[in-house]
């Protein structure tokens, strides 16, 4: 590609974008999102904060999440503008530092909304911002770019396994904000709503119409959502439960490093096998990370595990929301998003019943949760049109439009 040509399908500095793009991703997703769950253990032990309880505050964070992503489609213009995206980080910042500023269960769970939606507006538009930008340009770019949530775990993580020892929960959540606080300073310049016009949408008639394959691809997210989500929110638990607050944190760390590259990764197999064969292994793959840690003790299966589920879960997003362009399905991956986070508030409350037992069952469950998503996604092989391995698997513009 030209010089001229690059610029005309996105910025010419690429790489600008992507880094951008990933910080606005892990202070987002991997503090926003999942910023409980390596404090989760800490504040169990110094705030009296109970299983069922942690539950509760964790889906006060999905539902957040839902309510942002539900906005920015009933109202466009929220993950259009720069100056609401700049809002969105500067709330998330806001929410995480003040979770340290009470013990009040009710208040942490409107914090975790708060930041739930944020993290949503701020997501979506990244998202749109960087497939606009970087059209044209490798796959791998975009995969590098989903990459930030799993260096925003590493990160948060790192942070809260070193201040562990030396520090409580409220150091934990100040510390959180403050590098928070670093990373959306980088992804402020982000060009939300600057981007270049989006050529028009293919005509619907080359489309495949494929409603049957496009309902089993839809229990299966849906699925992935309440099965991944459980180990995303009690893993470090689980696994300190089971073994020591080092292997929970270091567990946590490697779920983050086997994140960060797998969108790349997982983006490079499509030039040899289709997305439904791909999203069959990648949950099957989750499936048996997320139980590990159930069936057996010791660093070796908590570390294995975290390598699996690090590997997949952001891997799962990266191969099924194309499926959904392909299947020619209207505004897909708006409907695919409401599943998977509607499965994200299931998640926490489904398993909440079964932490009276300790966090082994609520992992067994999710275990058998994302199986079932891998046996419902394994009827795309039937019959299906397989070029969706091929650029038409592409997410269109016509998909990430939100009027």
């Amino acid at each position: 590609m030209t010089t001229r040509a690059a610029a005309a399908s996105g910025t010419a500095t690429p790489w600008r974008t992507v880094v951008a793009g990933a910080c606005a991703l892990a202070a987002a997703m991997g503090i926003g999102r999942f910023g409980f769950t390596p404090i989760l253990p800490m504040m169990q032990a110094q705030a009296g904060l109970g299983a069922q309880a942690a539950a509760t505050v964790a889906t006060a964070n999905y539902v957040g999440y839902l309510v942002g992503a539900v906005l920015g489609t009933v109202v466009p213009r929220t993950v259009r503008s720069r100056g609401i995206y700049r809002i969105s980080l500067v709330l998330l910042v806001v929410s995480v530092a003040l979770m340290a500023a009470t013990r009040n269960a009710v208040v942490w769970e409107l914090l975790r909304g708060v930041a739930g939606a944020a993290s949503a507006i701020v997501f979506v538009a990244m998202f749109t911002t960087v497939v606009a930008d970087l059209r044209g340009r490798p796959d791998h770019l975009v995969g590098w770019t989903m990459g930030g949530v799993g260096g925003g775990i590493a990160l948060t993580g790192l942070l809260v396994a070193v201040l562990r020892p030396i520090a409580d929960w409220t150091v934990a959540w100040w510390a959180s904000a403050a590098l928070a606080a670093v990373l959306s300073a980088v992804a402020w310049v982000l060009p939300v709503g600057r981007g270049p016009t989006p050529p028009a949408a293919p005509e619907r008639g080359g489309r495949v119409r494929a409603r049957p394959w496009f309902v089993a691809l839809s229990v299966a997210y849906t699925l992935e959502g309440v099965g991944y989500i459980i180990a995303g929110t009690f893993l470090v638990a689980a696994v300190q439960q089971n073994g020591s607050p080092a292997i929970g944190a270091s567990a946590w760390i490697v779920v983050g490093l086997a994140a960060l590259p797998s969108c790349a990764l997982w983006s490079m197999l499509l030039r040899r096998w289709s997305r439904p064969t791909l999203l069959i292994v990648a949950l099957a793959v989750q499936a048996v990370g997320i139980a590990l840690p159930a069936l057996f003790d010791g660093a070796v299966a908590a570390l294995v595990s975290a390598v699996l589920f690090g590997a997949t879960f952001l891997a799962v997003v990266t191969v099924a929301l194309p499926i959904g362009t392909h299947l020619g399905v209207p505004r897909a991956v708006a409907g695919l998003t409401v599943g998977y986070s509607a499965g994200q508030i299931a998640g926490p409350l489904v398993a909440a019943p079964l932490l009276h037992g300790g966090y082994r069952p609520a992992l067994l469950l999710g275990a058998i949760v994302v199986g079932v998503a891998a046996l419902a996604a394994a009827a795309l092989r039937i019959r299906y049109p397989h070029p969706c391995a091929t650029a038409s698997g592409r997410l269109s513009p016509r998909d990430l439009k939100t009027d």
